[in-house]
């Protein structure tokens, strides 16, 4: 129970971290870029998704024996948003309780959250605002 906890503590930790400005928000429309910093992941409320240098369109969704699945889709480039590269086809399974869908979304994709090792912050279905 203590190896969780710490485990839980740690990825908050991490997830805060990632989440900071580098500069990659300068181009963004303010209200999208609102929307990034205030969304918090499904199953850790007080945790933030992370931000656009998270953030993969992932507009490919599909269900296949009970797993949700999302194929990354993303062709903006990864230097000006500060992000790690991940192909295009990448198919990533995103468990249930990182499903979002408490919010809306105004970027009109798909968007997985992935921290550096892959893991899953936040997935947020595509929608009107």
């Amino acid at each position: 129970m203590k190896r969780i906890i710490l485990c839980l503590f740690g990825c908050c930790v991490i997830a805060g971290a990632s989440a900071r400005d580098l500069g990659q928000w300068g181009n963004s429309d303010p209200a999208v870029r609102q929307w990034y910093q205030a969304l918090m992941q499904p199953d850790v409320p007080n945790a933030s998704c992370c931000g656009e240098a998270d953030a993969y369109w992932a507009d490919e969704v599909h269900v296949r024996n009970g797993k949700t699945y999302a194929t990354i889709t993303d062709d903006r480039a990864d230097e000006p948003l500060k992000r790690p590269h991940v192909d295009i086809g990448t198919e990533i399974e995103i468990p249930n309780n990182k499903l979002k869908w408490d919010r809306g979304n105004p970027t009109g994709h798909g968007i997985v959250f992935l921290g550096r090792s892959g893991y899953v912050f936040c997935y947020v279905q595509p929608s009107g605002t």
